[in-house]
């Protein structure tokens, strides 16, 4: 039984990974003011936070916790990525030029990604992934890049 607290260890993707292979899980949630010190004490063998945060109760976090560890069951997504494909090849995806009315210029999509090329829009998407996450996450990147030996 995971207790949801601002107290607890924060949960990350290697914890969606151990709760998604295992038989079942239960989450605790305290409203307002927490749970009885018991229940963190005595009944939780766990306490998770989803960030640096307070919230009115553990519910929001439920769900977060919920679709993390859900999302990485088998057959729950179905097969995304293809499907994301076909509707770009058929042009239906998304607009080729966005604009927000006054506020910013025209951005066109980059032109990898209207190539047809899967394997380079894969690199691109890749590359992209790692300077928006070197950009505003270097928490992040700074662990992904110890596990990576680098």
């Amino acid at each position: 039984m995971v207790l949801l607290s601002a107290r607890g260890k924060r949960f990350d993707h290697e914890d969606a990974v151990r709760f998604a292979v295992s038989d079942g899980l239960t989450l605790l949630c305290g409203h307002y003011k927490d749970v009885d010190q018991r229940v963190a004490d005595h009944l939780a063998t766990e306490e998770l936070s989803v960030g640096d945060f307070v919230l009115s109760g553990g519910e929001p976090a439920a769900l977060c916790v919920m679709d993390a560890v859900v999302r990485l069951l088998p057959g729950v997504l179905g097969d995304h990525e293809s499907a994301s494909r076909r509707l770009a090849l058929r042009g239906t995806a998304r607009a080729a030029v966005i604009h927000a009315a006054g506020r910013v210029p025209r951005h066109g999509v980059p032109d990898v990604l209207l190539s047809g090329d899967h394997g380079r829009i894969a690199l691109w998407r890749q590359a992209e992934a790692e300077r928006l996450t070197r950009e505003r996450r270097p928490d992040l990147w700074a662990r992904y890049r110890e596990r990576m030996g680098a």
